[in-house]
């Protein structure tokens, strides 16, 4: 009886050792992954059982100010601002305002798909669970890089000339465009604008004093990280995006102290507060987090993972035998995740200014595990390893191909530009031109100003265009087809890297000549 008393003791001792990742682990392991990934700020914050145990910022805002981040610094929350459009949703389920299933086109008669039926049955729901048809990051390219001059209701207007890669609710695509109609739908069903909604409703119940729902909406910038790309090795500054466009699927600006406070009133199923306030009903919450499409998984340790899902705004998913809703986001050089484990009360966000997506996944993991009893592995090495064999591959794609362009240079292969030399048009994206200056064949588009650069023969009919914004890391190939005339009558394009955002989604574009 002795021994198995001294076996339960020892048990539940190194259970709980592990359940007690200590500050001093969470800082030595968020600078060995500042380091590691190349990272120059990151914020990190824990919370168990409704209490803050851990809130700290790392390294700098910016490399230009050598800033130090803190628990207040603000940082682009990205996609993690999907959660926060359910949630305004819930809360207007609710009040009775609208249901899950209404129809979209009930809040916005406007509102049309690639085919009248998908158009009639679309739900409000289907806005929120990436099963439309659409394939993966389609149409991103009116929403980004920064500077196109595509409004909301023209992202609306064009959703019918998307092409569908699946049939409607028969796959998981993950998709941005449809959250900006789920934020047009809260206009249209509270009165309220989606960025007044979640500032009045959202971020003051909750104290988030310090948040707001879009960059240019912040009180104050002075506590606030720049975004930051690796360029040829070396990290630059870029420029920060401020449209309002996409908002309702990547606006948000949080800091760790706050988003604890959005961790716990989501594992409190809605409440918040020492009155116990609810902002949304449990009820709403459970169907927040009920698995609606499906996402293939594989079961393999550590987590043995037997279901993955996504729900309404969360990615839904099992590990060792515990629920998981998490989310990540991405902006171009901010990088984002929000983990929350319900059955053990955890919650884990980490913020960052580089977009290095390993490094929130080394810290994440690693303090998940101490917290489900695994014995973790090196995270930061692993991932480090899987970085450089990706790029590695990655770069030989992209080497052989400007291999091939400078080739053609010193064999000084002549190419008559006239052939191509036009205007052409997508019917979402609108028109580019193609003109020559000074001997040199240039792409523009005209709705997106950003998206220019010098176009280089690669080999028959295919060309490829290096952006004059090196950080996109998306130049592209253009292929061309030719009448009987040889002259070029339609382009269409894919990045050459596989490591291409797939936000830019080239392939979705159908470019027709018409000048």
């Amino acid at each position: 009886m002795k021994n198995k008393l001294f076996v339960a003791i020892t048990l539940i001792a190194t259970t709980f050792s592990f359940a007690q990742i200590s500050s001093s682990q969470v800082d030595e392991l968020v600078e060995r992954s500042l380091k590691t990934f190349n990272v120059p700020g990151i914020a990190v914050a824990i919370v168990k059982d409704g209490k803050i145990i851990h809130a700290k910022g790392y390294g700098v805002k910016s490399i230009l100010t050598n800033e130090k981040v803190d628990a207040n610094t603000l940082f682009a929350i990205a996609s993690n601002s999907k959660a926060f459009t359910t949630a305004a949703l819930a809360m207007l389920v609710d009040e009775k305002k609208l249901k899950w299933d209404d129809k979209v086109t009930r809040y916005l008669p406007e509102f049309k798909m690639y085919n009248e039926y998908v158009t009639r049955e679309f739900t409000i729901r289907d806005l929120l669970t990436h099963r439309s048809g659409l394939g993966r990051g389609a149409g991103d390219l009116m929403r980004l890089p920064s500077g196109s001059d595509f409004t909301k209701q023209d992202i609306i207007q064009n959703l019918q000339y998307l092409k569908p890669v699946s049939a409607f609710r028969t796959k998981f695509d993950y998709d941005n465009l449809l959250y900006i109609v789920a934020g047009e739908v809260i206009h249209m069903a509270s009165g309220k604008s989606w960025c007044d909604f979640v500032e009045e409703r959202i971020m003051k119940p909750l104290g988030m004093d310090y948040s707001a729902a879009s960059f240019v909406r912040l009180k104050d910038t002075s506590n606030i990280i720049a975004p930051h790309v690796p360029i040829d090795g070396k990290l630059k500054v870029i420029s920060r995006r401020k449209d309002q466009v996409s908002d309702a699927a990547g606006g948000i600006y949080s800091s760790v102290s706050d988003m604890s406070k959005w961790m716990i009133m989501q594992l409190n199923n809605g409440k918040y507060d020492t009155a116990n306030q609810q902002l949304f009903s449990e009820k709403e919450h459970t169907e927040m987090w009920t698995p609606q499409t499906i996402i293939p998984a594989t079961t393999k340790p550590p987590y043995n993972t037997h279901f993955s899902s996504y729900g309404l705004g969360w990615y839904l998913t099992d590990i060792k035998g515990y629920k998981q809703a998490a989310h990540t986001g991405g902006l171009r050089g901010i990088v984002t995740q929000v983990t929350l484990i319900p059955e053990l009360n955890l919650g884990i966000v980490v913020l960052t200014n580089q977009q290095s997506g390993a490094a929130f996944s080394a810290i994440t993991n690693t303090v998940k595990d101490s917290y489900l009893g695994i014995q973790s592995e090196d995270y930061v090495t692993k991932y480090s390893t899987t970085l450089k064999e990706n790029k590695a591959s990655a770069d030989k794609v992209s080497d052989d191909v400007w291999a091939s362009v400078s080739k053609n240079k010193k064999e000084k292969i002549k190419i008559d530009f006239k052939s191509f030399i036009g205007t052409y048009k997508d019917n979402w994206f609108g028109e580019v031109v193609l003109s020559e200056r000074k001997g040199k064949l240039y792409f523009a588009a005209k709705r997106s100003p950003q998206l220019s650069g010098e176009v280089f023969f690669y080999k028959e009919n295919n060309f490829v265009v290096k952006w004059n914004n090196a950080y996109f890391n998306a130049d592209a190939h253009l292929f061309f087809e030719c009448d009987a005339t040889g002259k070029a009558v339609t382009i269409k394009m894919k990045p050459i890297s596989e490591l291409t955002d797939f936000s830019y989604d080239f392939q979705d574009l159908d470019f027709k000549r018409v000048q």
